[in-house]
């Protein structure tokens, strides 16, 4: 009797066929550019193993499976949540609907993670990936499966992209900072080779060096947008000897590890320290002080994104590829945590 663990895979049907995996799914999801005779051998494999499932075998007939793969590397992140919504909701107006991965960030997990989207046959995939280089993403471009990088940026790939200006929105909250009389200026950043990260830290720099502030190496703090890396580097900021009188914290994450770690501490939020974070989190205007922000668009991010995915499954496969990358705005939502300097009580 077979048991699941013996159901045939798309790997199978490959080493049949004499093909490569991405081949096979090229086949299945009808992306075209394989050769006639190639295509009946991989038919006759898929029927000799009987490796097609219904839903596949739908697809097959109908030339789509009216679903879209979204992958993104924390499921635990609010922002992603509300990004997923927007996604969601344009494409159930399209009779299209998502399936939901979580990499944990680990290039390791979205490859067999793409391995399993190939498998199961999608139309497209929106992807906030784990490492922008973008080497695991391969099987889907070799299948020619339309893909929209969200929030960070494939280095190595011509892929559309739908971002967030993050330089800008940094930008804007340390020149507010500065604006209120801060020169001593904390930044938690993310990982310095993700877009987000880098981006966010050259906007720091910039704010910085436009109004003649030098940049001071202990209060530049390796964050990994995780909420324990904000909590345990804030204390050992104020634990500097020449304390920072303000911190930007790069996401909503690491705010939350902030907010706690001042706390703990005792240190009063806007009277003894400044603070600003970007992304607002759930907590931005329950706190006291209410905490000032870089917001972003999370919902229109996915709404945008599907709308060009879905543009590029419905173009003709014959119109020339003109890559895209659009930027959507931040805004500063100014509340209580940032104060003039020369109110904030010194210890």
């Amino acid at each position: 009797m077979k048991t699941r663990r013996d159901k045939p895979t798309i790997v199978d049907v490959a080493k049949l066929a004499g093909v490569s995996v991405a081949t096979v799914s090229r086949v299945i999801n009808h992306q075209g550019g394989v050769r006639k005779e190639t295509e009946d051998r991989i038919i006759h494999a898929i029927k000799e193993l009987n490796y097609i499932r219904d839903a596949v075998a739908r697809s097959m007939i109908q030339k789509e499976t009216k679903t879209i793969a979204v992958i993104i590397p924390d499921i635990c992140n609010p922002f992603f949540s509300q990004l997923v919504s927007g996604i969601e909701q344009k494409a159930l107006k399209q009779d299209y609907f998502t399936t939901l991965s979580n990499s944990n960030d680990s290039k390791t997990i979205e490859s067999k993670i793409v391995q399993h989207v190939l498998e199961r046959g999608v139309d497209g995939v929106i992807v906030t990936t784990s490492d922008e280089n973008g080497d695991q993403l391969k099987p889907l471009f070799d299948a020619n499966i339309p893909v929209i990088a969200v929030d960070r940026v494939l280095k190595n790939n011509d892929v559309d992209t739908v971002i967030i200006g993050n330089r800008e929105g940094s930008y804007e909250a340390v020149t507010h900072l500065i604006k209120e009389g801060h020169e001593k200026i904390a930044i938690i950043r993310g990982p310095q080779d993700t877009t987000p990260g880098l981006e966010r830290y050259k906007g720091y720099q910039l704010a910085l060096k436009e109004h003649g502030i030098k940049e001071v190496t202990n209060w530049v703090a390796d964050g990994d947008f995780k909420e324990q890396s904000g909590y345990e580097l804030t204390k050992e900021l104020f634990k500097l000897k020449d304390r920072p009188t303000a911190i930007f914290s790069s996401n909503n994450l690491m705010s939350v590890g902030v907010i706690k770690a001042l706390q703990e501490l005792n240190w009063q939020l806007g009277d003894e320290v400044s603070f600003i974070g970007f992304d607002d989190i759930e907590i931005a205007t329950f706190t006291n002080p209410n905490l000032t922000t870089v917001s972003r668009p999370m919902k229109q991010l996915g709404e945008v994104a599907f709308d060009l995915l879905y543009e590029r499954m419905k173009e003709d496969d014959s119109k020339t590829f003109i890559k895209q990358e659009l930027i959507l705005p931040p805004y500063l939502n100014i509340r209580e945590s940032c104060k003039k300097n020369n109110s904030i009580i010194n210890r």
